[in-house]
């Protein structure tokens, strides 16, 4: 089969042929039809220092995906909605189920999280094995190149339903595709003024599109002007930081009101200042998001889509670029640009 796999520790990555995957007894074996670029994907073909000191040379990369099931381990319970012709997307970060977190149902904080394409072998080839426990059975009718993007959808709802939204004035800090689907579940979900910043204006006239009421380039113009411009007499209620950038962190901090809270889930590359006396003053309430909750972001997903064709078209329109598996190359340049949303790849043509 093909597989885009990083061969050795180094930068770069190569489309090669590899053996398919073996399906093991708990296992499921899909046929991957799409694939979405992650920044993760990038780190990896770039090969940085958190690469070099994470991934072991050979791997498969690739974590976001959809496909079918083409085969389902032995031992998976007969009553599993999981079986040959579904189709699914994938959960990947794979728990061990024995830690306390997972015991208790709390999967996703596992301290013993393992992740597709990362440390083990992934979706960026034609078949990828993982746990049965963790596929999404999709609808029949879900377009692929969504289904290809549950995993970041699910990172921005997780992060967006963090808080009540119902009537709340909400900042999301970081324009990227997970940020600006966090803009449109925030307006799904309630929200009063959902206002979007980053230094793309790119990126901004997709928040515009997916239904943010207002997008601010912070290289020009300040988030205080912003609240001016919408009337508001007081902070933002709600923030949901999707840059780690810390100027960001501090613009945010400073433009809140008394008691907002604040989901973090943009990964600053080092350690930064924080105003803590404001925190402590202004009663704020930080929270670190990471991945999704499993399954309930997923049954959010899943239920928010089914049910609100505008917020399916708000999500859709953040994906900007597909190309073919083939092109591989030209999919990651589109990525590294920053000129783009999601970025897909097509991996059904040649996969048998």
């Amino acid at each position: 089969m093909r597989a885009l796999t990083k061969l050795t520790a180094g930068p770069g990555l190569e489309l090669v042929d590899r053996p398919e995957p073996v399906c093991g007894p708990l296992d499921v074996k899909i046929r991957v039809l799409r694939a979405g670029l992650c920044g993760t994907d990038l780190h990896l073909e770039q090969w940085d220092d958190w690469a070099a000191s994470t991934v072991h040379a050979p791997m498969v990369i690739g974590h976001e995906f959809y496909g079918e099931v083409v085969e389902v381990g032995e031992d998976v319970p007969a009553g599993s909605a999981v079986r040959v012709g579904v189709r699914v997307s994938g959960e990947g970060h794979i728990v061990c189920g024995h830690c306390r977190n997972c015991r208790a149902g709390r999967r996703h904080v596992c301290i013993n999280t393992i992740g597709v394409g990362v440390n083990r072998d992934g979706a960026f080839a034609d078949y990828v094995v993982v746990p049965a426990t963790n596929v999404w059975v999709q609808p029949e009718d879900i377009d692929p190149d969504l289904g290809a993007v549950f995993d970041p959808l699910g990172n921005a709802t997780h992060t967006a339903l963090q808080w009540p939204l119902v009537g709340e004035d909400v900042l999301v800090t970081g324009a990227g595709p997970i940020g600006v689907m966090a803009a449109a579940i925030a307006k799904h979900a309630g929200a009063k003024h959902v206002v979007v910043t980053d230094v793309s204006d790119y990126r901004l006239a997709l928040a515009t599109q997916a239904g943010a009421d207002l997008a601010v380039n912070v290289a020009t113009t300040r988030v205080k002007d912003a609240q001016r411009r919408l009337g508001m007499k007081e902070g933002f209620d709600i923030g949901l930081e999707m840059s780690g950038a810390p100027s960001a962190v501090e613009e945010m901090l400073a433009n809140l009101n008394h008691g907002a809270k604040v989901a973090m889930l943009g990964l600053p590359k080092g350690p930064f200042a924080i105003d803590w006396g404001r925190v402590i003053t202004h009663m704020i309430t930080l929270k670190g998001i990471y991945g999704r909750e499993m399954f309930e972001t997923w049954y959010y997903m899943s239920s928010m889509l089914s049910t609100s064709e505008p917020l399916k078209a708000a999500v859709s329109s953040v994906i900007t670029h597909r190309f073919p598996a083939d092109r591989w190359a030209d999919a990651f340049a589109a990525a590294r640009s920053g000129e783009c949303g999601k970025v897909v790849m097509d991996w059904s043509e040649g996969a048998r």
